[in-house]
């Protein structure tokens, strides 16, 4: 099996297994647990929280050993928290073994993103971004629909197959390098200082997208349960099917982004992002019927494709594919992990005050999209306006 392969494979099979608890944990805790809206939204702030600290601290970790030895010990770490769930599914358990799964999460995917594309050129990484971007997408709507059926089948169901993926992921791991081989800097296809002038500028606004996308999207994955419930959808199978077809129109904006690639060093499919991602979300979120709501995963999906690949392929090709790239890259994304729920319960605090729950809820997760979009305008003006005199 070629290195690359390999390394797509450990993805797919990962980010089904991390996907299972990051996301189906809330359709488990609100089906078997009986958590409130509430208790799911801490319960994501404690996992994002955990994720950002995994993330950062995942390139310094490396330094001091190896980024194999390090990602083994993260996947042995899933194993045994996942093992412990099966035996132990109470409520205070699931919340601190959720967290433990954060940070260990936190510290493995940009571990995996910089052997993935360590050593290539940007036009290589390019490509390689964009099967492994399909490679944990697609798991992804899988996993989420997965869920339903296993939490239905029996308790500790999640967290068995999760934990028998994670052996599957360290078998396929123990080939790997102990470290990942970077293209030199001075490399004749790195870009030139006027060409990684405007990579910064776009990274800097996928990422000020991608905070948005996360917060608003965390805030979907601890809600959608009462949500699709308040519609009238009580089957947790159907209604987990629902729910992942915002990966499944997240994975099929990946296949999009990977076959056309006309949207490379442009501003114009950032600016589509930018209100995008509010749009849906508030689609998803208020809905009147499941119709809408799927409208908006529609709408949700798509603009959070946009924004992640645009986010992690800029970040490789500034940062040469280092892990420091990928911790900032999943370090932000844990940021909005733990904004989002947040923000959500802000909004529920708010609720009396100014008129219902999803008067609060706006209230709340207003000040945190304001913000990001202002970040992600401002950085699309100096792009825009580097490219007219350039």
């Amino acid at each position: 099996m070629s290195r690359l392969k390999r390394l797509l494979l450990i993805t797919f099979v990962e980010s089904f297994a991390t996907i299972l608890i990051e996301r189906g944990i809330y359709f488990y805790t609100y089906n078997r647990l009986g958590f409130t809206d509430v208790e799911n939204l801490w319960m994501a702030l404690g996992f994002g929280a955990s994720y950002a600290i995994g993330a950062l601290a995942s390139h310094h970790l490396a330094r001091r050993g190896t980024e194999k030895g390090l990602l083994v010990a993260s996947l042995v770490g899933q194993f045994l928290v996942q093992v412990g769930l099966c035996a132990w599914p109470f409520p205070y358990t699931v919340a601190i073994g959720n967290a433990v799964i954060g940070l260990l999460v936190g510290l493995k995917w940009p571990l995996i993103e910089s052997y993935v594309a360590a050593g290539l050129t940007p036009k290589d990484q390019a490509k390689v971004i964009g099967w492994f971007n399909i490679s944990w997408a697609v798991p992804t709507a899988l996993a989420v629909g997965a869920a339903g059926p296993l939490i239905a089948w029996r308790t500790e169901g999640l967290f068995a197959v999760a934990a028998c993926l994670n052996v599957v992921s360290l078998i396929l791991v123990l080939p790997l390098a102990r470290r990942a081989v970077h293209l030199p800097q001075d490399h004749p296809e790195r870009p030139n200082l006027l060409e990684m002038a405007r990579y910064r500028g776009l990274l800097a606004s996928s990422r000020w997208s991608m905070l948005s996308k996360y917060s608003l999207m965390w805030i979907l994955a601890a809600l959608l349960p009462g949500i699709f419930r308040g519609l009238g959808v009580t089957n947790v199978v159907v209604a987990t099917a629902l729910a992942a077809q915002l990966e499944v129109f997240r994975s099929l904006t990946f296949l999009a982004l990977h076959v056309w690639r006309g949207w490379h060093h442009r501003w114009e499919p950032l600016a589509w992002v930018i209100a995008g991602l509010p749009a849906g979300f508030f689609l998803a979120v208020f809905g009147p019927s499941v119709a809408v709501v799927l409208l908006g995963e529609l709408v949700f999906g798509v603009s959070a494709g946009m924004t992640y690949y645009a986010a992690l392929y800029y970040a490789m090709v500034v940062k040469n594919a280092s892990i420091d790239a990928g911790g900032a890259h999943e370090g932000l994304i844990g940021a909005g992990f733990a904004v989002g729920p947040a923000a959500g319960l802000a909004g529920n605090a708010l609720a009396p005050a100014v008129g219902g729950v999803v008067l609060g809820r706006i209230v709340g997760v207003a000040p945190v999209v304001v913000a990001c979009v202002v970040g992600a305008v401002v950085s699309l003006v100096k792009v825009a306006r580097t490219a007219r005199t350039g």
